[in-house]
Order: structure tokens, then C-alpha cells, then sequence
């Protein structure tokens, strides 16, 4: 990876920004690499659309605002309507299965699908979705070690909550761990 440009997408509340700050920590400080964040959302804050952007890169960040996003993580069918025009051919798009519906197909893309807010609450509370979809993108895009993403998370989750962070983390990347894995099984 020399550079990459990932929007995490949703309304908030989902903890969106939350998803970009912790990446971008994990990135910065436990995977040897460079991040720059910016983040976008309407004046409503709670509810409304809302964004943050990371670029990521293996050199010093020049530029820190995206330009040509390769992943797109959208929680929400606003976010998603709004950004998935913006992805490549070839680009990673990730949505929360039971909130996003597609507008056609996307041949082009690879489309990843994670339960994440069932998943959250199966854990007890939906607040978690965002760890559980932080989990999964891990998992799936290899941008982050699991590792780092787990050391950036006090700080930035509150104590108390710590370990069902963890926990909802955990659900998420195992669950893109086997999805990964019967991808590739099937394409053996």
C-alpha cells in the first residue's frame, strides 16, 4: 500500500467519527504508518449524514482531504446513496446489511455486507455497531492489524466499555475472517 482513501460513512450517532479516529490511531501509532482525518456532518449532528475520511499511506500525508476513495464503509442508506457514485472500479465497499439497500448491481466492486447492528445488539446494545463494522473492515481490507486497531481503542471508547468494545471488535473481524474464507473457497 502506498496511499489509500477510505470514507466511513453513516448518520449520526453511529459512532462514524469514532470509527476514523480509532483507525486512524491504530494506523499512526501501532501499524507504522501515516493518516490524516477530516470528517463531515450536517448541523443536526445526531440523525443527519455525517462522514470522516482517512488517507493512509506508507510516506508522510501531503494532502490530507480524499480524492479518490477506494473504500467506502456506509451504515446508513443516506451515506450510502450519497457516496458509493464515488468509488472506482475495483473499490471496496462495505455496507450494514440490514440498513443499506443497493440501487442496482455493482459488478464492478467488490460488495461486502456485514450484520452489524444485529450483531451489536445481540451484544447488548446497538451503540456497538460501529466496533462490530470496525471489526469487519479490518478483517476484510487488510488496510490495519486487528492488533493495532484493539491498542488505539482506550481513549477513545470509555473504560467502562472497554471490554464489550473489544468483544463487538472481535464479532465483527471473525466474522470477516469467514466470510473472507469462503470467498476464497469457492473461488479455489
Amino acid at each position: 500500500m502506498s496511499t489509500q482513501e477510505i470514507r466511513f460513512s453513516g448518520f449520526g450517532g453511529q459512532g462514524i467519527i469514532r470509527c476514523a479516529l480509532i483507525t486512524g490511531k491504530a494506523l499512526s501509532l501501532y501499524d507504522d504508518k501515516f493518516a490524516t482525518m477530516t470528517q463531515a456532518f450536517g448541523p443536526e449532528a445526531r440523525g443527519s449524514a455525517c462522514s470522516a475520511q482517512l488517507v493512509v499511506s506508507d510516506e508522510r500525508v501531503l494532502y490530507p482531504y480524499i480524492t479518490h476513495p477506494g473504500i467506502l464503509m456506509a451504515l446508513s442508506q443516506e451515506a450510502y446513496d450519497k457516496y458509493y457514485g464515488e468509488l472506482p472500479k475495483g473499490g471496496i465497499l462495505i455496507v450494514e446489511q440490514e440498513l443499506v439497500k443497493l440501487r442496482g448491481e455493482h459488478p464492478d466492486l467488490r460488495l461486502l455486507r456485514v450484520p452489524a447492528t444485529r450483531y451489536a445488539e445481540e451484544l447488548g446494545n446497538r451503540l456497538f455497531t460501529n466496533l462490530v463494522a470496525l471489526g469487519f473492515f479490518t478483517a476484510v481490507t487488510k488496510v490495519v492489524t486487528a492488533d493495532a486497531m484493539k491498542k488505539a481503542l482506550p481513549g477513545l471508547v470509555p473504560d467502562r466499555f472497554l471490554k464489550i468494545n473489544i468483544k463487538a471488535f472481535d464479532k465483527g473481524y471473525e466474522h470477516g475472517l469467514q466470510m473472507m474464507s469462503q470467498k476464497n473457497g469457492h473461488e479455489s
